[in-house]
């Protein structure tokens, strides 16, 4: 929310209150669509390029909370996923997470360089010294700790050059291989809740999509990359091959509601002429609750 506030301007009177919780699964990611949405209609520079890519993304934001709203994102990849077209391919067999009791420890940041270790010892074993930097943990949705970790290439798909999130996809493969060996060697001999190691659910993760989901879910600018590429067809299906990147809005319009679809046009179009203007917006707070509650299709509150 600091990321959102400070370079998408997006107002913090949207945000959650203070001190307020979640309940379920289902309920966390369903505001983190919501944000996705802010930042669609807050930021005022330099997120839309065209009229298309805010169809784009429009579409996009709609559809994924949509997902949110009816409870699906927090099955997807699991076995309880009888709702996904990738699911009839992938036919994963691990349980989800019971979705009114399942929050963890998480980091967003942790990456090898939180991580301090001491001196090998003759046989080159290595101590874990400490974890440091926790200032980005909070009590998430169990689903996030059962991904593999994006860290494995120390890069983030989104800032991966030159080719971006594909080439990374592609990269990342070989490197969980190797990440999940170690894991499993690790493993042996251990007990596990649910007798399902970590390794198992993260293997799954990987394999049914699921890595790609809470990705996107927790990274707002790397959104539409992930959604178009990776999750669009596990959610819907395959789409028309030969539709340009910039049009792919055109294979999805249909899956919007009525009213989701009379209020695109007019809200690309006041994007647009928004964008005109480059400068900085300060919202007043009752304005940017309506302006939002209106894209959400919800009464203001």
């Amino acid at each position: 929310m600091s990321s959102m506030t400070q370079l998408a301007r997006v107002p913090p009177a949207i945000f959650p209150a203070k001190g307020e919780t979640f309940a379920t699964a289902d309920e966390w990611y369903l505001e983190l669509s919501h944000m996705h949405l802010a930042q669609l209609l807050f930021q005022h520079n330099d997120l839309t390029s065209s009229e298309d890519d805010c169809r784009n993304k429009y579409v996009a934001r709609q559809l994924f909370r949509r997902l949110a709203k009816q409870g699906r994102l927090s099955t997807f990849g699991f076995a309880q996923d009888n709702w996904s077209a990738a699911a009839t391919l992938t036919r994963p067999k691990i349980s989800a997470p019971d979705v009114s009791a399942a929050f963890r420890l998480w980091c967003d940041d942790l990456r090898p360089a939180n991580v301090l270790i001491g001196d090998s010892d003759p046989d080159g074993e290595v101590d874990v010294a400490a974890v440091i930097d926790w200032e980005f943990t909070y009590a998430a949705p169990t689903q996030f700790v059962l991904d593999p970790p994006w860290w494995l290439l120390l890069e983030t798909p989104e800032m991966w050059r030159p080719s971006g999130v594909d080439e990374w996809n592609k990269t990342y493969g070989p490197q969980l291989e190797m990440w999940l060996r170690a894991v499993e060697e690790q493993e042996e001999g251990a007990t596990f809740l649910d007798g399902v190691p970590l390794s198992a659910h993260m293997r799954e993760s990987w394999v049914t999509g699921r890595f790609w989901l809470n990705y996107a879910a927790r990274k707002s600018w790397a959104f539409d990359a992930v959604f178009w590429n990776f999750l669009d067809e596990r959610f819907f299906g395959a789409r028309d091959s030969g539709v340009p990147d910039e049009e792919l809005w055109k294979t999805r319009l249909e899956l919007l509601s009525r009213e989701e679809q009379q209020a695109m046009e007019p809200f690309v179009r006041r994007k647009m002429e928004e964008s005109k203007d480059r400068n900085l917006v300060e919202w007043e707070p009752a304005e940017a609750r309506r302006r939002l509650s209106e894209l959400l299709f919800e009464p203001t509150t």
